[in-house]
């Protein structure tokens, strides 16, 4: 034994060593890099600092464009291509299977279950959390001390969807009614006399929806900002207006402020649908997609780094695009509205 001490002790030194010296490696590598990038930066506006004549705007152009566009080429547009080409092969990315793939997403009944899943997240978090922020706008803009309040429904947007799925997955936490409950809805339920309350993220289909209040809680101080701003807009002519023609209350929100705010309603509901779509984390992080939550971009994860099939996991991924598209297009096309209006 006492000759073991000290062998250990060098093979822990040894690895720390090989630890230490790959990390200085790959900062080596990375620091390089930027300094590199950096470089060419530097040589490319000395260019185009002295360039004169004809060849001042173009060049500018090149110069004020060209590193984003080569960044958008890098990080978007070739991962795109090569996700396209990848869907059109099978799991090993070597053998060409034409739209097997694609068939396959649309005629599974798993994959039934996960496209309806996605949609039931589709609908339902996106109009709860403007809906909830449309309504907390109306109230906390009525309200003393109003910004304290914002910052703190405001809060949840500055902690990642990992670290509220981990929160909410100790609220949702279920434990043997004979042991103490550290959850907070167990516990709620044990108050009120609920004698065995369900373990949560088990029961389906309400699993689902205590998935989507992550997303909602989230999500839910982003719309009231946005929202707020918008009514705060209006201007104050047309709701004196609306006030002398005997527009109260309700009336007053239905026929003043909704259409006033159409616009930035929509762009609201649609950005928040985008980021739901895109709702990997909180699956991912709660139940792993298991007991009837998976969603059609945890299932892309599943099936490229789980299963291993690159083929079925790049044709899930240009579905997503591809249903995430027509979204960012109209939501842009109604921010160009809302500005041509302003």
């Amino acid at each position: 034994m006492p000759t073991d001490v000290p062998t250990h002790a060098a093979g822990v030194l040894r690895l720390a060593d090989s630890t230490w010296t790959d990390a200085s490696i790959k900062l080596g590598n990375s620091l390089g890099a930027i300094a590199g990038f950096l470089g060419v930066l530097l040589v490319v506006f000395f260019a185009a600092g002295r360039a004169k004549g004809r060849l001042t705007r173009p060049l500018a152009v090149a110069v004020l464009l060209g590193p984003a566009a080569l960044l958008l080429a890098v990080g978007l547009v070739v991962p795109l291509v090569r996700t396209v080409f990848l869907s059109f092969h099978g799991d090993d990315s070597t053998r060409f299977v034409g739209g097997r793939n694609y068939g396959w997403a649309f005629t599974t009944p798993g994959i039934h279950d996960v496209l309806l899943t996605t949609l039931l997240w589709l609908v339902v978090a996106p109009l709860a959390a403007t809906g909830l922020g449309l309504v907390l706008a109306l109230l906390v803009d009525r309200m003393r001390g109003q910004a304290v309040y914002k910052s703190l429904i405001f809060m949840p947007m500055a902690v990642s969807l990992v670290g509220a799925s981990i929160i909410w997955k100790f609220v949702y936490e279920a434990r043997d009614p004979s042991q103490p409950q550290i959850g907070l809805l167990s516990q709620l339920a044990v108050s009120l006399g609920w004698e065995h309350p369900p373990n949560w993220i088990l029961e389906q289909p309400l699993n689902n929806f205590l998935l989507m209040a992550v997303m909602v809680w989230v999500q839910t101080g982003f719309a009231m900002v946005v929202l707020s701003a918008a009514i705060k807009a209006i201007p104050d002519e047309i709701t004196e207006a609306a006030r002398l023609d005997g527009a109260t209350g309700f009336q007053l929100f239905r026929s003043v402020t909704v259409p006033m705010i159409r616009t930035t309603l929509v762009v609201v509901l649609t950005t928040v649908m985008i980021t739901t779509l895109k709702a990997f984390d909180i699956v991912r992080t709660m139940t792993g997609g298991n007991f009837g939550t998976q969603v059609l971009a945890n299932e892309m994860y599943s099936q490229s780094f789980v299963q291993f099939d690159v083929g079925r996991g790049s044709a899930l991924a240009v579905i997503l695009f591809l249903a995430v598209t027509p979204l960012v297009a109209y939501n842009i096309v109604q921010l160009r509205k809302e500005r041509s209006v302003r």
